[in-house]
């Protein structure tokens, strides 16, 4: 029977999952500045695969003891049935998660909501978490997005938005003084999250949330762009590394505006008038 000891052994000594999976936990944390000496983090985890394993991830790093930092594993109820809530604490017991569980009536306040009920979850169940991690006395909350979710939000936010943006691994909030949201599965590929998963037998809710299980005509954005990164997969085995690079290397001379603190700039501020060089 899986339990935590072997996926902690596994963490560490399996070349597959150390390489693809830890060592690319850590990277994020070194590259990005994650972490830091005296820090109290709480682990927010929704009960599906890539936040339990990103609670996994942090126990894994706080064992080895390479400098002091405390660990909070933070479950919000929205408003979750019963068979869900019970398998979120069935898996946690199952890998050796001690959970800090609270109520909010979420999905109730969203479910009202007819045009954009997951953007308004999203924004509130983000709001609660820092709240509630502030009462804690926490400093940082963790999220649990992967690489592919980088990516696919890269993609989203120019099809469907007609913007530039990534979803950034770390931010500080602008409505919780002292508070900032950290995401170390930043390079972490989802399929070999659910290499992980399947290892071991684990079972978890793709989505438990009520509210789109009621609305089967809610079109995803999300899958339907995850849909077409894979068709192009097919002819370009670099799409989702050339996504991601996009991101990390914007040439400003070569856009023809963008905004930055709240700021307009447009390439015509800098543009010679006819006769200067």
């Amino acid at each position: 029977m899986t339990g935590p000891l072997e996926i902690e052994h596994d963490l560490r000594k399996d070349k597959v999952f150390h390489n693809r999976i830890f060592a690319r936990f850590t990277k994020a944390i070194r590259t990005y500045g994650l972490l830091k000496p005296g820090d109290r983090i709480a682990v927010c985890i929704s009960g599906g695969k890539d936040s339990m394993l990103m609670a996994k991830l942090f126990q894994e790093l706080k064992r080895q003891d390479k400098f002091p930092f405390e660990l909070l594993f933070l479950v919000m109820d929205p408003g979750y049935s019963p068979e869900v809530r019970s398998q979120i604490e069935e898996n946690a017991k199952l890998i050796g998660i001690p959970l800090t569980v609270f109520e909010n009536r979420l999905f109730e306040a969203v479910s009202e909501n007819e045009k954009s009920p997951c953007f308004l979850c999203a924004r509130m169940r983000r709001g609660a978490l820092y709240s509630k991690a502030k009462e804690l006395g926490c400093n940082k909350i963790a999220l649990g997005h992967h690489y592919d979710d980088v990516i696919e939000t890269t993609l989203m936010s120019m099809l469907w938005s007609g913007h530039v943006e990534t979803m950034m691994p770390k931010l500080r909030s602008k409505n919780y003084e002292g508070m900032e949201l950290i995401r170390p599965m930043y390079l972490i590929k989802e399929q070999d999250i659910i290499e992980w998963k399947d290892r071991y037998g684990l079972k978890f809710a793709d989505c438990a949330c009520r509210v789109a299980d009621s609305r089967n005509g809610i079109s995803s954005k999300r899958k339907e762009t995850k849909e077409l990164i894979a068709r192009l997969h097919k002819t370009n085995p670099e799409v989702e590394a050339n996504i991601m690079s996009s991101m990390e290397n914007v040439f400003l001379d070569s856009v023809i505006s963008y905004t930055k603190d709240g700021v307009f700039h447009s390439f015509l501020d800098d543009y010679p008038e006819d006769g200067e060089n």
